[in-house]
Formats: structure tokens, sequence, C-alpha cells
């Protein structure tokens, strides 16, 4: 199946290190350029709004899913090519995974570590097929992937479970390992 949407997971703050910054402005150029929209939470603060701005700068196609209760608190993107604004952050993500092809998970907290379990877990149900890429920038998730692999030896993750989860260290790899770039 062709990928014309990805889903991006990603923090609503910047981090403190700005190669996190750098990877959400290549990834929403990059992106763009391969002419793959980009669905994603539809905030306008953090590294979500880099992806976005990114995207929308270079041409790109920017669908943006936030609940009601984020758009009164005004950190809804205005800006976006399309803007959903949902009941719950249940309803979010499921809109979320039904207009996307792949998901790219970026350096984030709970709330995206909460968006990456939930579509892995879907995958392993069979609920969907889509390819998952954590986005590995500078080592950010190194710890998380240790624990996965102690939760495989211990036997609580199945190793084919482990390997739907893709690691990538860049964007360029990223897009390689989803076949959009050679």
């Amino acid at each position: 199946m062709p990928i014309r949407n990805i889903a991006v997971f990603c923090a609503s703050a910047n981090g403190v290190d700005p190669a996190y910054q750098a990877a959400a402005d290549d990834l929403g150029r990059a992106l763009a350029a391969h002419d793959i929209g980009i669905i994603y939470g539809g905030a306008k603060v953090g590294l979500m709004c880099a992806v976005a701005e990114a995207a929308l700068t270079h041409g790109g196609h920017v669908v943006g899913v936030i609940p009601e209760v984020l758009v009164d608190l005004e950190v809804a993107h205005e800006g976006v090519t399309e803007l959903h604004v949902v009941d719950t952050m249940h309803t979010r993500k499921a809109l979320m995974g039904e207009k996307s092809d792949a998901f790219i998970i970026m350096p984030g907290g709970f709330g995206t570590l909460e968006e990456m379990f939930e579509v892995l877990a879907w995958q392993t149900l069979r609920l969907h097929d889509k390819p998952i890429v954590l986005l590995n920038i500078n080592g950010f998730y190194d710890r998380l992937l240790g624990f996965l692999d102690h939760a495989v030896g211990q036997g609580m993750l199945k190793q084919k479970s482990r390997e739907i989860l893709l690691v990538a260290s860049s964007v360029d790899a990223a897009l390689k390992m989803l076949s959009i770039t050679k």
C-alpha cells in the first residue's frame, strides 16, 4: 500500500536538545517534498508545531486532529490545511489512525508514549498493519528500547511483537524504512 499520509506523534514541548527541533523541521520539510501528508495532534506548540510549520512552509498538506479541551486552552493550530476538532483524546487517536498509512514517533512525553504504545498494541491485535517507526534522535529512546528488549528477555513481550517497532536515528533513515526515499 503506498504511503500518502503519515501520523506523527511528538511532544507539545521543544525539549532541551536543539536536535529535536531540527529533526522536526527536517521531517516536515521532507514529507512535504515527497508529497506525503501529515496527520498530527493539531497543536501550535512544541515539536508538533515545528513539524506542521516546516511542512506548511514547503507546500505540504497538514491535518490536525485536536480535542475540544485543547482548543479551549488555545493551543489549536488554526493555520493547518485541515483542522478536525473532536470530542475526546480517544476519538483523536482513532481518527489519526484511520487517516494515516504509517506512524512516525518523535521524542515526547506521556502523550507521545501512549500514542505509540496504542498503535503498537493495535498492530499486535491485527487491527492494522501500518508501519511504525520510532525516530530515536540522539538516543532519546535508548533506555525505552532497552526496556522493551528486557521485556522480551523476561517473556513478557514476544520477539515478533518487539520487531513491529522499527527504529531510525535520522529522518532520512526513517523515510528509507518506509520506502519513501532510497
